[in-house]
């Protein structure tokens, strides 16, 4: 990808599978990268592969819900790391169930990390992008946010107002040289996805149904990912804005 060389990229959610394969592609472009996570563990086991490789990273943890921690996390990223040039909002969590199993306290966990902790990103990072009046932001959604998913909805109404979010941000911003755009996964083989299949009570015929629902025929993996997010985030995508992709295997195919 074309000029992502001594790039500041931030990645929220950055020590699980979508997240750190997002983060060792970023580093094998010549970015640096913060990788963000609730989990220091995690973050720090993606920071230390990356270093490994010769690359640039800082595992900071950050939970995206409490706004004095994401202060704080892009401090120190930026202290050490230079001006975010880059922010991919990834960190997500949900609960497996139908709506009416669902209670109250778990809506707002579900809000406060699928949609108010991407805001909170946004709200810290853009004032930075203006000034310099360059930035590239990924929202990691989901398919569900376009088509639906059976016992995730309060899950894909957040990724839907993501999407609605990001179009909005898109416009607002077009005129300070930043886009915004949106890659929504399908199916893919995360410790998210594997609790969706426990909840399912038949993991191996939820997988197979799956399976044979992808027109590629196969579940996806973390490394499907960072190509698309990548993208986006390159001077290959210099004109594109407000748009999304889905990443899953031609489950969805939505114009």
């Amino acid at each position: 990808m074309r000029k992502l060389e001594g790039k500041t990229v931030v990645v929220t959610g950055g020590g699980g599978g979508i997240g750190g394969a997002t983060c060792r592609r970023f580093a094998a472009e010549g970015a640096r990268v913060a990788v963000l996570d609730l989990s220091l563990e995690a973050a720090l086991k993606v920071a230390g592969e990356i270093h490994e490789k010769g690359g640039q990273a800082l595992a900071l943890r950050c939970d995206i819900t409490n706004r004095a921690e994401v202060e704080t996390a892009l401090e120190q990223a930026q202290a050490q790391l230079g001006p975010v040039d880059v922010l991919v909002n990834n960190a997500g969590w949900d609960v497996f169930r139908p709506f009416t199993k669902t209670e109250p306290a778990q809506w707002d966990k579900l809000i406060a990390i699928n949609l108010t902790g991407a805001l909170h990103m946004h709200h810290a990072v853009l004032p930075g992008m203006v000034e310099r009046k360059r930035g590239r932001i990924i929202n990691i959604a989901s398919d569900a946010a376009r088509v639906g998913s059976s016992g995730e909805a309060v899950y894909a109404a957040c990724k839907g107002g993501l999407v609605a979010f990001s179009k909005t941000i898109a416009r607002e911003h077009a005129r300070h040289g930043i886009t915004v755009n949106v890659v929504c996964p399908g199916p893919t083989d995360t410790a998210l996805f594997a609790e969706y299949k426990e909840g399912a009570g038949n993991p191996e015929k939820l997988l197979e149904a799956f399976q044979r629902s992808i027109p590629l025929g196969r579940i996806g993996q973390p490394d499907d990912l960072p190509g698309a997010i990548v993208f986006f985030a390159s001077d290959d995508a210099n004109y594109i804005t407000g748009q999304v992709l889905s990443v899953s295997g031609g489950l969805t195919m939505a114009g």
